[in-house]
């Protein structure tokens, strides 16, 4: 990473607006970096995509953000990073590092859960990958995990039905599933799920540890950024927002999250390329 400069931006991306999750909790952690975003909110799920569908989409949106020279490419989207991380850091790795968000969660559960039922939830490409729970297995010998597909979840609210009753019964019906009974923690295994943090404590009585990937992953790449002496010393211009279709729902929660209206950006990959 020696030949990149601190003031090079960095490189994320989603299938929609869950990454927004992530790019919100890096500017908490990191305020002075400059975040070029790619929502690809014209194919998004990708949790219901082919594991080559999901990997070409990745690709195209990783050489777009390359050539924008980005100093790091962080994959922003459970679905993208079970199917599509091991091709993108083989396409990418040698020019820059490309970081996932299923390590450093496992990571994370690593240092903080020696034992006890761990629930998993996310998209069906995430969950029918085994990413999760094979990592876990192999890293937390001692933690049991319950996996289960929530596919309802990213659609619920990449339309807007959120802090609702139609959400709420959603959450209710797939969380009351057997297999995520007694759990001692539960991760979110979608950047999209976040949003829907508070509704989730609230169905288990805030007597769960929700595991929040937005937060642990921004921390991560913190450290990434520090160990190479890359972290952004002073904002070097605004952060960029790229979609590949323009949604009201994504300006909506890109101005909820950013405190400020957001120009968005559509172009059409690999186009533009």
């Amino acid at each position: 990473m020696n030949h990149f400069k601190q003031e090079q931006p960095i490189g994320i991306f989603d299938s929609g607006v869950g990454g927004l999750t992530v790019a919100h909790a890096l500017k908490q952690v990191l305020p002075n970096e400059r975040l070029i975003y790619f929502g690809d909110t014209a194919h998004l799920p990708y949790g219901d995509k082919s594991k080559e569908t999901i990997i070409r989409y990745s690709a195209d949106i990783g050489r777009f953000l390359i050539e924008k020279g980005c100093k790091v490419l962080l994959m922003a989207c459970n679905s993208a990073s079970a199917a599509a991380y091991d091709e993108l850091n083989s396409l990418f790795g040698d020019r820059v590092p490309v970081v996932n968000v299923i390590d450093p969660v496992v990571a994370h559960l690593k240092d903080h859960f020696s034992s006890g039922k761990i629930g998993v939830i996310g998209t069906k490409a995430t969950i029918h990958s085994g990413s999760y729970e094979n990592r876990i297995k192999d890293q937390c010998p001692g933690v049991t995990v319950a996996s289960l597909a929530t596919p309802l979840f990213v659609p619920m609210i990449e339309e807007g039905f959120i802090f609702d009753n139609i959400s709420n019964a959603i959450i209710g019906t797939y969380l009351s599933n057997p297999v995520l009974s007694h759990l001692d923690g539960l991760i979110l295994g979608c950047t999209h799920y976040p949003i829907i943090k508070n509704q989730i404590n609230k169905f288990y009585n805030f007597e769960v540890e929700i595991l929040d990937s937005a937060k642990i992953v921004a921390n991560a790449l913190k450290s990434l950024l520090q160990e190479h002496d890359l972290v952004g010393m002073s904002h070097a211009g605004a952060d960029e927002f790229y979609v590949s279709d323009y949604t009201d729902h994504f300006a909506k929660i890109a101005k909820m999250f950013f405190e400020e209206s957001i120009h968005l950006n559509k172009i059409n990959l690999p186009d533009s390329l």
